[in-house]
């Protein structure tokens, strides 16, 4: 078990921001990403897991590394899906907060500085974004990933009687010890349940959202969850709610 949160504000002085960014065939945009990340005022290390992509992804992040000083890629030989790529950048990250960055622009780098603030003041463990609160730019969500996440927003509220309004976003942010203590095991998209559950399940964990900006793409542009994710994300909910402890 993570180590238990305290509940008296701890402002976080120049700590080391670890994001890790995991990338399947993002050469078209995986280069901005970076490039985004490494503008940002804060001290970092940019983890970028390669998830056995088949484009050009392993050649740009290699020519990144040679050029910026921050970057780290890590390479995995074959695909083994989102959420064991970011368990391989979890395990090697050192900061004290850890964020999950998508490497394919639906969530802005600008954003990250906002995700941050109440974390870096001391007010949360944990910070997720939404797309669903506040006033931030958003491209229009396809009608039935937008009904599947707020259905599932709402199973994780009934569950774990908490509020939050997009479980499933991909940007979110962690106290580096509480995230790296949580035991994660999900291969794939059940990622996002997985940490939620468990993250909710930490006794005293002082979770907030922030509103963020969103550019969904469709599938003809490289989105790759389906309804079959949805199916499985409830199926983890339901596990990770009802497991033992361990």
């Amino acid at each position: 078990m993570p180590p238990p949160p305290s509940n008296a504000p701890r402002p976080l002085e120049d700590p080391l921001v670890s994001i890790v960014v995991p990338a399947y065939n993002e050469a078209a945009t995986v280069e901005e990403v970076v490039r985004q990340l490494e503008g940002l005022a804060l001290r970092t290390e940019i983890l970028v897991v390669d998830d056995g992509s088949q484009d050009d992804t392993a050649e740009i992040l290699r020519r990144l590394a040679a050029e910026l000083p921050h970057v780290r890629p890590l390479v995995q030989p074959v695909n083994r899906g989102k959420g064991a790529a970011v368990r391989v950048g979890i395990a090697a990250s050192a900061g004290d907060i850890v964020v999950i960055q998508d490497a394919d622009l639906e969530y802005s780098p600008v954003d990250l500085p906002r995700l941050l603030a109440p974390l870096l003041d001391g007010r949360a463990d944990v910070v997720y974004g939404t797309r669903l609160r506040g006033g931030q730019p958003q491209r229009a969500h396809l009608f039935w990933h937008y009904l599947g996440n707020r259905s599932l927003s709402l199973i994780t509220g009934v569950l774990f009687n908490t509020t939050i309004s997009d479980m499933e976003v991909g940007y979110k942010a962690f106290r580096g010890d509480l995230l790296r203590g949580l035991r994660l095991v999900s291969d794939d998209f059940r990622f996002e349940p997985e940490v939620t559950a468990k993250t909710l399940r930490t006794p005293g964990v002082r979770l907030y959202e922030v509103p963020i900006s969103y550019y969904g793409r469709t599938f003809a542009e490289g989105k790759k969850i389906t309804w079959r994710d949805g199916i499985l994300a409830l199926g983890a909910l339901l596990r990770f709610r009802f497991e033992r402890r361990r």
